[in-house]
């Protein structure tokens, strides 16, 4: 009596599950990319339909703002609250269901905020950054068949600098979600968009930036902006360059056509903007700043949002140089990553890698000392 008793009470229980599933509201797709709009950011391709995970969770810190997944064939909204959990099915190809979870979390800003510390006296090694000569013949032919002389006009160096931002930006739309193409230098990369109407990611978009600028006797470097977590779906890459004018570094954002100032209009450098995001000091993003000419970004959105989740450790290649990333065998490519102190996985400060598909050797150094990495060229 007791086992029969108790297989009614599971089959009721099962019969319960089973229609409060069917009672979730059912978003069809045939392709497993999804794009999610999270307040004002909008990622294509930036979720994966993930039917083997019950459920599958995406969280936002987006407190008052709309999340909205977009398929190929619908989408479904929902206004962030705290404490919120938010359940639907993702119908893949009318016969999978990938139970899909949207939930609040705290924002990355806060986050940000415990990062603030690091070692000034982190004195461990970390080789002189060095940055590629405009006479480079590799550069030369950049600055040449791309025009940049024109591009970047005749005035002072900040005019230039945002000459070329824009045009970039203007002439290559990004593409989270595109696969890098195999030579990966700023001549075949503006090539390869144009011959397939395609766009490029956003550390593809800095390195064309990147060996613009050096084109034109400008020191600049694209750094790869993290989150803290080493495991990740999402970082941003953009470019820090020297102005001359100001003696400085200078937010430079191809992607979002993005730069930004303090109260009194000057140019902000990345380390700069990290310090003003914790310390709540006055921060101004350009106003034209927008994605693919689709979406106009905001400082809460941009800044607030999106790059404080990813100025908590910051990565950046030991020589800024031509062709840096088109892996061939028996290339060496060497990296530095800036970590605050509670920052995770500060060991070992120096490792080295060969890559068994490619054959290229990589060496990555850790510092906790901004001093190192921020450091002006010579």
């Amino acid at each position: 009596m007791k086992i029969k008793i108790c297989l009614v009470l599971f089959f009721c229980f099962a019969g319960h599950l089973i229609t409060a599933q069917a009672k979730l509201p059912i978003v069809k797709a045939s392709s497993k990319k999804v794009d999610i709009r999270d307040g004002g950011i909008l990622t294509k391709g930036g979720w994966n339909i993930s039917p083997e995970l019950n459920p599958d969770v995406y969280q936002s810190s987006s407190l008052g703002q709309k999340v909205t997944f977009i398929t190929d064939k619908d989408s479904i909204s929902v206004k962030i609250k705290k404490d919120m959990q938010f359940d639907f099915i993702v119908l893949l190809n009318d016969s999978i269901k990938a139970h899909t979870q949207i939930k609040y979390k705290v924002p990355y800003l806060e986050k940000l905020k415990k990062a603030e510390k690091y070692n000034y006296a982190d004195t461990r090694e970390v080789p002189n950054f060095k940055y590629q000569a405009m006479d480079n013949p590799n550069l030369v032919r950049i600055r040449k068949e791309l025009k940049l002389d024109s591009i970047a006009g005749g005035g002072n160096e900040t005019s230039k600098i945002l000459n070329l931002l824009h045009w970039l930006h203007n002439i290559v739309r990004h593409d989270g979600a595109s696969n890098n193409p195999t030579l990966k230098n700023a001549i075949d990369l503006i090539k390869i968009c144009k011959a397939e109407n395609r766009g490029i990611n956003c550390r593809m978009m800095s390195t064309v930036l990147n060996e613009c600028y050096l084109s034109m006797g400008i020191k600049s470097r694209y750094i790869t902006c993290m989150p803290k977590e080493t495991e990740f779906d999402d970082c941003h890459v953009i470019n820090m360059v020297y102005s001359t004018d100001a003696k400085k570094w200078i937010w430079i954002d191809a992607t979002f056509d993005a730069y930004v100032m303090n109260e009194k209009g000057e140019l902000l450098g990345p380390a700069e903007v990290r310090e003003r995001l914790i310390n709540k000091k006055t921060l101004i993003l350009n106003p034209d700043a927008n994605w693919n000419k689709q979406n106009s970004q905001t400082k809460e959105d941009y800044l607030e949002r999106y790059m404080a989740k990813n100025l908590y450790r910051i990565q950046t290649p030991l020589v800024s140089e031509y062709d840096t990333e088109t892996w061939k065998s028996g290339k060496e490519v060497t990296y530095v990553e800036l970590l605050p102190l509670d920052g995770i996985e500060q060991t070992p400060q120096k490792e080295e890698k060969t890559n068994a598909k490619t054959g290229v050797k990589f060496t990555y150094y850790k510092t906790n000392n901004p001093n190192l990495f921020w450091g002006l060229p010579k």
